[in-house]
């Protein structure tokens, strides 16, 4: 059955042929309103409410624009109602200054705090649409307002046009223009330079390699290869903890006195999270016992190592990537 003739059926009330027409488009739309929204479970909210509003409102598209172009708008706009309601999306690095010693007792987590989450991206395949969820990028867009973060996605990750973009958000093309001009200045000010250019002579095997490396050097205790991985200006944050380290020094500090002596034993998984290499630990009480989940650790890479290490911490963030609870 083709298109033209499952648009014809959806339009008439059949909600079988819709969820046909929808299908091939899930995942992008599901990875817009991620970068909108910074949250995997924001994310489903917005495109489960984005496809009950294209389910009702259906029967008026009219076709002056692609199915495609239509379901963005309507995702669009219900990402950024959604963005208005629940505030934005922040990492540790956005709210105080890096810590000067690692903490002598467990620190509280900031419940209080809309915080960043990871985002499991093996449904996307395409290059480009991974680079468009690296962690930095989406945390920079968060510092921008919800029309410039519309026009910013819409034409530099989607490649919509200028005037497509204008009827999508009911706007001018100059309205457009200039908030595109403000969004690139405020994520170049934020966003560090763009991991593609830092690993674009890494394939995905020897990324896993160095995630593999990262994971090992916890598990052993080897704080020595540890310091090699990284850069010197590395960072290191875990969100839902507002603490977090800034250089080899502070960072490697923080490794020997938590992860290497205070975790009595480690298991992992490496996954891949925001279009990089990443791990899934697990902690617990010996070699042998149980291991809970505990964090999805995202590693952004710069010239062959590590230069950002962010510890998202919490089995909330393991059915995304389908991973159990324990190991």
């Amino acid at each position: 059955m083709n298109d033209e003739s499952d648009l014809t059926r959806a339009q008439a009330g059949d909600d079988v042929a819709f969820t046909r027409l929808v299908a091939p488009l899930r995942g992008e739309l599901h990875a817009h309103c991620y970068r909108i929204l910074g949250s995997v479970h924001d994310a489903d909210d917005a495109l489960q409410a984005a496809l009950l509003r294209g389910w009702r409102g259906l029967a008026g598209f009219e076709g002056r624009s692609s199915l495609r172009s239509w379901l963005y708008t309507v995702a669009t706009r219900t990402s950024l109602d959604l963005a208005e309601q629940r505030g934005r999306r922040a990492l540790p690095a956005d709210l105080s200054p890096a810590a000067e010693r690692v903490a002598d007792g467990p620190d509280e987590p900031a419940v209080e705090i809309a915080w960043l989450g990871p985002y499991a991206d093996s449904a996307l395949t395409a290059y480009e649409q991974r680079e468009a969820v690296e962690l930095a990028f989406v945390a920079a867009l968060q510092h921008l307002p919800g029309n410039q973060r519309a026009a910013l996605l819409l034409f530099d990750v989607l490649g919509f046009t200028v005037g497509e973009i204008a009827g999508m958000m009911e706007t001018s093309t100059t309205a457009v223009n200039s908030a595109l001009a403000r969004a690139r200045r405020i994520v170049a000010e934020k966003a560090p330079r763009p991991s593609r250019h830092e690993t674009a002579t890494l394939d995905d095997v020897r990324l896993r390699r160095l995630a593999t490396e990262f994971a090992d050097t916890l598990e052993r205790g080897d704080v020595d290869r540890f310091v090699a991985l990284v850069t010197e200006d590395v960072t290191w944050s875990m969100p839902p903890l507002r603490r977090w380290y800034r250089g080899r020094r502070a960072v490697a500090d923080f490794a020997v006195a938590v992860p290497m002596t205070r975790c009595p034993s480690w298991r992992y998984r490496v996954v891949s999270a925001n279009g990089q290499p990443a791990v899934a630990f697990y902690v617990g009480p010996d070699r042998d016992g149980p291991h809970a989940a505990w964090s999805i650790t995202v590693l952004t890479v710069r010239a062959e190592r590590i230069s950002l290490i962010t510890s998202f911490l919490g089995g909330e963030h393991f059915p995304a990537f389908g991973l159990p609870a324990a190991l």
